[in-house]
C-alpha cells in the first residue's frame, strides 16, 4: 500500500505540473500514470504567459527559453500581400515548446526535488471518504497496487477514468470539422517571427515555426480528406498558403478532431479535475494546455494552504466555481474562432474586412490580444473578499492587469499581497504593514505612494481579490476571517 497527502493520476503536463507545484512547497505527492513511458512529439506547443509565470517561479523559464521559439507577432494574411501584423510585448507574447519538452523539463524538475512518477500502472477503482482516498491499480503483469492519499488530483485527460469513477458527467459535444496537423522543415520564405494565420477563400491554414528549423502548418479538412498524407499537406500549403513553399520533409502528419465540453464539477469531495479532465476544446488560439497549468495554478496553493493548516478547508470550495468560469468563457472564445474559421465565401469577406478596419483603429491588437494571453479571464468572487463596487481606477475583483503584478511572483510561501496607496506616512501604508506583521502567514505588503488612499488585495495566483477605499479596508479584514481556519484576525 502507497500512502500520500496528494495522489496524483496522470503524468502528462498538468499532472506533472501539480506535482512540482505541490512538492516545492513540502507537500508529499505520488505520480502514477497508466503509460510504460511518457509521451512524445510536439502536440500543444504554445505557452503563453500565464504559463511562463509558473516555469518562472519554478526557475525552468531560462531552460524553457532555450528550449523553445520566442514569438514576436501574430499576423493575419487576409489577402495577397496584406498582413495584419499585431506584435506582441512581454505581458502578451507566447513561447513555442513542443510538449514533449514541456513534460521532460517539469518531470526533471519533479525527480531533483525528489519525487518520481510510478509508470505503468492503470487505475480500476476509487473510494471517496470523508478523511481519505483510496484507488486500486494494476500493472500489465496483473498485479494490483492500492494506493491512499488525504486528497487526489485526477489529470488523467479527456478520456478520464478518475472523471468516470466520481461519476462526473462531461458535457459538451463533438466539434464536425476535423484538422490537419503537419510538421517539418518548410523551405521558401514565410515570417519565422509570427504565428502566422492565412484567411484566404480557400479555407485558413495556420503556419507556426517550430525549434529546430521546423514549422507547423494546421488547417480544416476538405470534406473529402479523410485520410492525410504528406501530398496532402502539400496540397494545403499551396492551396492556402503564401506561395513558393515546400516541405523538404514531413516528420508528422496525421488528422483530429475534437470536443467542446466542460465537466459539470471540478470537485467532488476530496477529489479534484485538471486540463483535460476538466474540459476540452478546439485548438484555435492555443489555450489547452494553458488552460490546464491555470487550473494547477489556482489549485495548488489553495490545496497546500489547507495542508499546511493556513487557509480552512472551505477555500478549496472556490476552485470549481472559479475554474469552470474559466473553462466556460475559453471554450466559448474557442468555439467563436473555429465559427469563423470555416465561414462561407460572402462571409468570408465581410470577416476580412472587418478585421482589416478593426487593425487599422487598434481594436484588433486591443482586444484579441490579450483575450489569447489569459488576461481577460474573469472570476466570480467565490472566496467573498471583494466587497463593495470597486472604485474607478481600481482593477476589478477576478480580474488580472500586467499593470498589478505580484511581487516578486510567485511568493514561495504563498500568501495574499497587500498594495497599500496613499502617502508614505499615511494610515493605509501603516494598517498594511501592520497587518502583514501580524498575519506574515497569510499577507505580504508593499506600498505605492499615490495621491488618493486605498488599496488592491492581489492573491496568490495573481487575480486580484479585492479593490477599495481607505474606508473599504475594515470590511476585508472582517471578510479574510472566513478563509482561516481560525478567526484569529480582530480590528
Amino acid at each position: 500500500m502507497n500512502t500520500s497527502k496528494v495522489l496524483i493520476i496522470g503524468a502528462g503536463p498538468c499532472g506533472l505540473m501539480t506535482a512540482v507545484e505541490l512538492t516545492r512547497r513540502g507537500v508529499a505527492v505520488t505520480v502514477v500514470d497508466a503509460e510504460e513511458e511518457g509521451a512524445t512529439g510536439s502536440r500543444a506547443v504554445l505557452l503563453w504567459p500565464y504559463s511562463l509565470e509558473l516555469f518562472d517561479g519554478l526557475g525552468l523559464r531560462a531552460e524553457a527559453d532555450k528550449r523553445g521559439l520566442a514569438v514576436q507577432a501574430l499576423s493575419y494574411h487576409t489577402a495577397p500581400g496584406t498582413v495584419l501584423r499585431l506584435p506582441l510585448d512581454s505581458h502578451h507574447a507566447p513561447l513555442v515548446l513542443p510538449q514533449q519538452d514541456t513534460g521532460e523539463l517539469l518531470e526533471e524538475e519533479l525527480r531533483r526535488l525528489g519525487g518520481t512518477v510510478e509508470r505503468g500502472l492503470r487505475v480500476t477503482g476509487l473510494v471517496t471518504g470523508p478523511d481519505s482516498v483510496t484507488a486500486t491499480a494494476r500493472r500489465a503483469d496483473g498485479t494490483e497496487v492500492v494506493l491512499m492519499a488525504d486528497w487526489l488530483v485526477g489529470a488523467d485527460g479527456h478520456h478520464s477514468t478518475v472523471r468516470e469513477k466520481l461519476g462526473i458527467v462531461f458535457p459538451g459535444e463533438q466539434v464536425p470539422t476535423s484538422f490537419l496537423i503537419a510538421e517539418g522543415p518548410l523551405e521558401g520564405a514565410f515570417d519565422t517571427d509570427s504565428v502566422n494565420y492565412y484567411l484566404g477563400r480557400t479555407g485558413v491554414m495556420l503556419i507556426a515555426p517550430l525549434p529546430g528549423g521546423k514549422a507547423r502548418i494546421s488547417g480544416t479538412l476538405n470534406a473529402g480528406d479523410t485520410v492525410v498524407t504528406p501530398e496532402t499537406a502539400q496540397r494545403m500549403l499551396d492551396e492556402r498558403g503564401p506561395g513558393g513553399l515546400r516541405f523538404t520533409e514531413v516528420t508528422l502528419v496525421s488528422v483530429f478532431t475534437s470536443s467542446e465540453r466542460v465537466a459539470n464539477t471540478f470537485r467532488a469531495g476530496r477529489c479534484f479535475l485538471v486540463g483535460d479532465a476538466a474540459h476540452v476544446h478546439t485548438p484555435t488560439g492555443g489555450q489547452g494546455l494553458n488552460l490546464g497549468f491555470a487550473d494547477v495554478r489556482n489549485l495548488a496553493w489553495k490545496l497546500a494552504g489547507v495542508i499546511e493548516g493556513r487557509y480552512a478547508p472551505e477555500i478549496l470550495d472556490s476552485y470549481d466555481a472559479e475554474r469552470r468560469a474559466a473553462a466556460e468563457q475559453t471554450v466559448a472564445a474557442t468555439s467563436r474562432m473555429t465559427r469563423n474559421a470555416v465561414l462561407g465565401p460572402v462571409a468570408l469577406v465581410v470577416r476580412n474586412t472587418l478585421m482589416s478596419l478593426a487593425h487599422r483603429t487598434g481594436v484588433l491588437a486591443r482586444q484579441l490580444v490579450p483575450m489569447l494571453a489569459g488576461w481577460q479571464v474573469r472570476y466570480p468572487d467565490a472566496l467573498g473578499l471583494a466587497g463593495q463596487k470597486t472604485p474607478k481606477g481600481l482593477p476589478a475583483p477576478g480580474s488580472r492587469s500586467p499593470a498589478w503584478p505580484l511581487e516578486p511572483d510567485p511568493d514561495p510561501i504563498g500568501r495574499f499581497q497587500l498594495v497599500s496607496m496613499g502617502p508614505a506616512d499615511g494610515t493605509m501604508s501603516r494598517r498594511g504593514r501592520e497587518l502583514a506583521e501580524e498575519e506574515s502567514a497569510l499577507v505580504t505588503h508593499r506600498h505605492r505612494t499615490t495621491a488618493g488612499s486605498g488599496f488592491v488585495l492581489l492573491r496568490p495566483d495573481g487575480y486580484v481579490a479585492a479593490a477599495g477605499r481607505e474606508t473599504d479596508f475594515v470590511p476585508l479584514v472582517r471578510a479574510l476571517k472566513r478563509i482561516l481556519p481560525t478567526p484569529t484576525l480582530e480590528r
